[in-house]
């Protein structure tokens, strides 16, 4: 039987490149797929799903208004797709979760999301809260803080200071946003402190 997915993780953690590698994976097998990333991340153009290491793939574009299921009966009507596939799935709302569970459960064909769960501030996403009630897997994506331990938290940076206030979204990617574990977001700690002495020697401090 068909699932939907959720594989979330914190920030550049290779998301967008897992999702395109299996979408070349069913297409390499000869199955269509499905791909749909939110309207709100155009940060390489809409409709585009973009790694971090430059590898790209169309996508079709998901607006707030936008019906998924009636969008994925328009597509399947021409061609059976076999998987749907949707990036930045955080960014999506409360009625496009439910009609990914319908795609899965009327139509039998998996949908695999990838998005952060957390954000900033350290809050659900709607897509990420709505993914986790409804999702029959929900999988991690790991990534590592700067100090080695896993990351789990998303820090926004702004003039090279973490910041904890303003609104949930705002586009970015590396510029933007630092992935850490809970022990330096809670700190604050962005990297390892750079300590100099009046002899002028620079000593680097890992914990």
């Amino acid at each position: 039987m068909a699932q939907l997915y959720f594989r979330y993780s914190a920030m550049n953690a290779g998301k967008s490149i897992e999702l395109i590698k299996v979408a070349y994976n069913y297409e390499e097998r000869g199955k269509n797929v499905l791909t749909m990333v939110p309207a709100i991340d155009d940060r390489y153009g809409l409709g585009v799903i973009t790694s971090s290491i430059g590898i790209q793939r169309e996508a079709m574009v998901i607006r707030e208004n936008t019906n998924i299921l009636e969008l994925f009966m328009r597509e399947n009507n021409k061609r059976d797709v076999d998987c749907v596939l949707i990036d930045e799935a955080q960014f999506l709302k409360k009625h496009h979760i439910e009609e990914l569970v319908e795609i899965v459960d009327s139509f039998n064909v998996p949908v695999l999301t990838y998005g952060l769960k957390n954000d900033f501030k350290n809050e659900l996403f709607e897509g990420s809260y709505y993914l986790l009630v409804y999702a029959d897997k929900i999988e991690e994506i790991k990534t590592i803080c700067w100090c080695g331990r896993k990351a789990t938290m998303n820090a926004r940076v702004i003039d090279g200071q973490m910041v904890k206030q303003g609104k949930q979204i705002e586009i970015g990617g590396m510029d933007k946003y630092v992935s850490l574990c809970r022990k330096h977001y809670n700190d604050g700690r962005l990297g390892p402190e750079i300590v100099v002495p009046d002899s002028g020697d620079t000593h680097e401090i890992f914990e």
